[in-house]
């Protein structure tokens, strides 16, 4: 099977994704118009997918993420869209003083913040116990929980003065279960429990805090890409082994579930985390 077979275009084993491919379709008001969110880690895949959402809901963005070169080409394609308002910041995640600047420089652009997707995290590669060192640990810390720490910290007093605010976390269904390497797992774990402490401490301020669980999404350059076009018999044998559905998730199937999140229509769930996996995941909860 060729790799462009296994694309979630095709699926695999013949399965096809539904010709809807778009972000929330604007017939459900969602309220979102002049709203400003920031989504980290959004040069491309998962977090470029919910910019173009939210962008298309009539929200103001923010985008930021390490690559500039990335980053640029993001920031062109999203204001292709005629009357899109995109602010890009060139930024690390991981060091608090770009994630000061990037909260700065939203707020003295758009004069306010309401949405922040936390979606930058990291993979660290898959090792024994006695052979992960510290470091590949403190990045996984540093990346997948302490970076939405940090992003979170900062904008809830913007959301404050707002009256209002939703944080959602992009975690894994790795957070809710077992998968992948032991600091992934354990650090998308604390991801979806750092979301429902939140989601209790600020509903004092009308300020809703989730996460999303997606499953196995493919994207052009991702993860999921790379080990196609490697291995892409063994990527046959995964999706119809694991995926009920018979193919990868799209980005644009994870935007549409954040995009709902951040909205009104959204505004009695808070503390949740939601599986976005075509039934990949196990777990009962």
């Amino acid at each position: 099977m060729s790799p462009a077979a296994s694309s979630p275009v095709h699926g695999t084993a013949g399965h096809k994704v539904p010709p809807y491919m778009g972000s929330v379709k604007p017939s459900m008001d969602l309220k979102l118009k002049d709203k400003v969110a920031i989504i980290t880690g959004s040069s491309q895949g998962i977090g470029l997918g919910i910019a173009k959402g939210l962008l298309a809901e009539g929200c103001r963005v923010t985008i930021c993420g390490r690559n500039a070169e990335g980053l640029d080409r993001a920031a062109g394609e999203l204001r292709a869209d005629p009357g899109g308002q995109v602010l890009a910041v060139t930024g690390d995640g991981t060091k608090p003083e770009d994630a000061e600047r990037i909260v700065a420089d939203t707020a003295r652009t758009f004069g306010r913040l309401d949405i922040l997707v936390n979606c930058f995290g990291r993979v660290p590669g898959a090792k024994m116990l006695v052979d992960t060192p510290d470091s590949v640990w403190a990045v996984a810390v540093d990346a997948n929980l302490m970076a939405p720490v940090r992003f979170s910290r900062l904008a809830v007093p913007h959301m404050q003065r707002a009256g209002a605010g939703v944080i959602l976390n992009i975690a894994s269904i790795w957070g809710r279960e077992w998968g992948g390497s032991a600091p992934y797992n354990a650090t998308k774990a604390a991801e979806i429990a750092l979301a429902k402490s939140l989601s209790r401490e600020l509903a004092q301020f009308n300020i809703r805090v989730n996460s999303i669980a997606p499953g196995s999404i493919w994207f052009a350059g991702g993860g999921w890409d790379q080990r196609l076009k490697a291995d892409p018999e063994g990527m046959e044998r995964f999706v119809k082994a694991d995926i009920p559905f018979g193919r990868f998730g799209t980005v644009d199937e994870v935007a549409d579930v954040v995009v709902f999140l951040c909205s009104d229509r959204a505004r009695w769930i808070t503390g949740a985390c939601i599986n976005v996996d075509g039934g990949q995941s196990r777990s009962n909860i």
